[in-house]
């Protein structure tokens, strides 16, 4: 059997309207070909289904194929039945892949391994005298210990399976490697979690539902645009409210200031660029012009001789161009080449610092710029 959960924000459906979406669900996706069950449960702070449909179908000569992309389906599927009901959907799910513990983080209850790795840390931290002593303290602790073959098997208390102490337990984990840790030839580091920062939700531009009708699309469609709608309304006023921004000649103020700064940032780094571009040219050009100098100079002693210009084309051609290019420039005194590169890297590390405020500038004015219209609207 397959198995779904479908979950809706709090207040805002019935248990009976949550399991009537939730058997239209499991008609539409299982195309009425297989036999489900939809359990509604309001045991939780927010009223979910549980949808469970057979593997095989009704006529029993066809089993489910479960796709590539099933659970984006699933998902686009639960939004059009919600949206067409007039119903909240998720607009930014938390990221999947990870076990339930794992993507809850701090807040639940750690997994088995990672546990076992805590217990770990707090042996190493006692400076046991060699492994047996290590086995000997996670015995201590509650731990169960055994052997079978040559691997090392853990449990913690209150954890039913057991987790050999190989690679799977984590990089640093493994027997091999704690054995390394007691005789000295390599240092511990407690594995940690990686933090996840959370995005605050940007402020999107509301969306014209007239102009989209008129585009052909329908009745749900509106229900979806007009929720959403009122989201970002939400939005924007949480980030008016955020930012001192409620007074709209401020707002404008700072958006048409966001704008210019933007504008002129950009600028200067196009500037910088430019500039540093010249500098590339123009030090291949005084390479050039030195290296060829010589043969110039005889070039012009020998009455710029045709035979002489045959043997050496190539350095005459050069020197030419870059005489050329110093003329076109304006340039009576040439730099050296170590103050250009001096100018190249001060221009280089210029337009990093730059393009870093640039992109602030450019989210800030795109911010700005969404909610000015948003309240023009």
């Amino acid at each position: 059997a397959y198995h779904v959960r479908q979950s809706f924000v709090p207040g805002e459906i019935t248990p009976e309207e949550a399991n009537r979406l939730g058997v239209e669900f499991a008609k539409r996706f299982t195309k009425g070909n297989h036999a489900f069950v939809v359990c509604t449960h309001i045991d939780k702070s927010h009223i979910h289904n549980h949808i469970i449909w057979n593997a095989v179908n009704l006529n029993c000569d066809r089993k489910f194929r479960n796709f590539w992309g099933s659970t984006r389906a699933v998902r686009r599927l639960n939004d059009t039945i919600c949206v067409e009901n007039g119903y909240s959907i998720v607009e930014d799910p938390k990221p999947h892949g990870k076990s339930y513990n794992k993507w809850l983080g701090d807040q639940a209850k750690p997994s088995h391994r990672e546990q076992l790795r805590v217990m770990i840390d707090q042996a190493l931290e006692q400076k046991p005298a060699d492994f047996d002593g290590l086995l000997k303290l996670l015995t201590e602790m509650g731990c169960e210990v055994s052997r079978r073959g040559q691997a090392i098997r853990l449990k913690a208390p209150g954890w039913k399976n057991v987790a050999r102490m190989d690679g799977k337990l984590g990089k640093g984990y493994s027997e091999d490697e704690i054995r390394a840790v007691l005789a000295g030839k390599k240092e511990h580091t407690p594995r940690k979690k990686a933090a996840v920062q959370s995005e605050p939700p940007k402020v999107n531009l509301l969306v014209d539902i007239q102009a989209k009708l008129q585009a052909g699309k329908g009745a749900g469609y509106a229900r979806w645009a007009k929720v959403f709608n009122l989201k970002q309304m939400a939005q924007t006023m949480n980030y008016l409210t955020e930012h001192g921004l409620l007074e709209y000649a401020v707002l404008e103020e700072k958006a048409a200031a966001a704008t210019t700064r933007h504008n002129e940032l950009s600028a200067q780094i196009k500037a910088a660029e430019t500039r540093m571009a010249e500098i590339a040219v123009l030090r291949t050009h005084i390479i050039n012009y030195v290296k060829t100098r010589e043969v110039y100079a005889a070039y012009r002693k020998a009455g710029y001789s045709k035979k002489f210009l045959a043997e050496h084309e190539a350095d005459i051609l050069l020197h030419k161009a870059a005489k050329q290019a110093f003329d076109d420039l304006g340039i009576k005194k040439l730099p050296t080449v170590k103050s250009l590169q001096a100018e190249y890297a001060q221009l280089l590390e210029g337009k990093k610092k730059d393009y870093a405020e640039y992109r602030r500038s450019r989210e800030e004015m795109r911010e700005l710029l969404a909610a000015k219209a948003n309240v023009d609207r």
